[in-house]
């Protein structure tokens, strides 16, 4: 017990420390800490964020750097996207939400940037939190399991919060994952690895793959890899080396005759299995399994019709184009939040299933397009899409700039991501986004620098 309240103390008094070099350190962790729980917590962590901004305002303090202006055009963009959407309530109602594009670079800019050592220590407090969500869900699933004898309690998030599964399907296994895999790359990046090191890497790794995203299960795999033969130490010495292995590794790992027979077969074949998550959940047997093929050229289908995650979002982004040539909405879109009638109006034209009778949401119509790219440029049309490319683009290159690998981690998660969810338009997503990327592409000043290093 008293080893306990030493540790407790010695992490506060470091909190402290570190706070009272930069007031925006606790707010910061504060808001990254909170994310997995509920809305309510975390929005007031975002205040506590702002508030201590404004108190602290100091006009020495304050930077305008261009990185943290884009996702301020982004949510200025949304508002007034308002004044051309098709469904202005829903544009409304949706503002409130995408709110932190706003608050937290504004919040960056009033605040003392951090230095990189500043950094580092909010990913590693932040990292030990998601060590401790990660044991905390661990053990729930094991007394789940002995209470309801289902092993489905260790897997992926339940059709429900009620149901079955690693994490409430409020959470999403899929943005979990990601929440996931920045902690474990803190550990598994550390030059010097205590034992505790590589057990959290080993356990963050394996909760990752018990939240059963293959797209990001791949992407840490990879990521991995490249930390191993080109950002260690030991890399540096052998390069060259590396650089032949890595690719050979790519090769053969692309070349097995049963995966890229895997590809061949989703494409063309019908099949219940995917590289993504499927979309509608709770599928009655003796269904028809779309093809990639069949989503993207199909006449029509039938409510029968199954569509397997990767094949959803191959309809969506066809549906997506369609919508763009028949609409003339290139440079505007439909307006904020306001595409799911048409998306409605596209699942009624290809009758496909529109869920149960108590439960029409349950149906493909309600679902939003799963893709960043897609969905900002539906709804807020060219110069939204553009918006986000700069942004990723931005965060890549500061990556690579700062030789930072979990700020490239980071932002090649961002990229692929994207690609299968519409991140940005769900509250938690648009907040660690934000944050992060505020955090990673904020620079300080050389003063600031200067300081920080005489007091280290």
């Amino acid at each position: 017990m008293e080893n306990i309240y030493n540790f407790s103390k010695n992490v506060i008094q470091n909190l402290l420390k570190e706070n009272k070099s930069n007031n925006s350190f606790i707010p910061i962790l504060l808001v990254l800490s909170t994310i997995p729980l509920s809305f309510a917590i975390n929005n007031i962590s975002l205040g506590i964020f702002l508030l201590v901004s404004f108190i602290t305002l100091k006009k020495e303090n304050i930077k305008l750097q261009k990185e943290l202006i884009f996702p301020v055009l982004l949510y200025a963009l949304m508002v007034i996207s308002f004044f051309w959407s098709i469904d202005s309530k829903e544009t409304l109602s949706a503002l409130s939400k995408e709110v932190p594009l706003l608050l937290i670079p504004l919040g960056f800019i009033i605040f003392k940037t951090n230095t990189s050592a500043q950094k580092r220590k909010i990913i590693e407090y932040y990292s030990y939190v998601i060590v401790a969500f990660v044991l905390y869900y661990l053990f729930r699933a094991i007394i789940r399991y002995f209470i309801f004898g289902d092993a489905r309690m260790f897997f992926y998030h339940g059709e429900n919060d009620k149901d079955y599964g690693l994490v409430p399907k409020l959470l999403n296994a899929i943005h979990i994952s990601v929440f996931v895999a920045i902690a474990f790359f803190y550990f598994f990046t550390k030059e010097i690895k205590s034992k505790a090191d590589t057990i959290f890497s080993i356990l963050l790794f394996g909760f990752i793959l018990l939240l059963s995203s293959k797209n990001i299960i791949l992407v840490v795999i990879v990521l991995s890899l490249i930390n191993i033969f080109f950002f260690s130490k030991t890399a540096n010495k052998l390069r060259l080396r590396n650089l032949i292995v890595f690719g050979l590794l790519i090769v053969i790992l692309f070349s097995i005759g049963r995966i890229k027979n895997r590809f061949k077969e989703e494409f063309q074949t019908n099949t219940d299995k995917s590289l993504s998550t499927s979309v509608v959940e709770g599928i009655p047997p003796r269904v028809y399994y779309v093809s990639l093929k069949e989503a993207w050229s199909n006449p029509t289908f039938t409510p029968n019709d199954y569509f397997n995650g990767t094949a959803f979002r191959v309809y969506q982004f066809r549906i997506f184009t369609e919508l763009m040539n028949e609409n003339n909405a290139f440079l505007t879109g439909f307006g904020l939040n306001a595409s799911y009638s048409k998306i409605k109006e596209k699942a009624i034209q290809y009758n496909l299933y529109m869920g149960v009778e108590n439960d029409p949401d349950s149906g493909y119509q309600s679902k939003n397009f799963h893709n960043q790219y897609v969905q900002n440029f539906a709804e807020l049309g060219f110069f939204g899409f553009l918006l986000i490319v700069i942004m990723l683009f931005v965060n890549v290159k500061n990556a690579f700039k700062t030789k930072d690998f979990i700020h490239f981690a980071f932002a090649i998660l961002m990229i692929s991501l994207f690609l299968t969810e519409s991140f940005l338009w769900r509250q938690r997503g648009v907040v660690f986004f934000t944050m992060m990327y505020c955090l990673f592409n904020s620079v300080p000043k050389v003063q600031d620098i200067q300081n920080s290093s005489k007091a280290e």
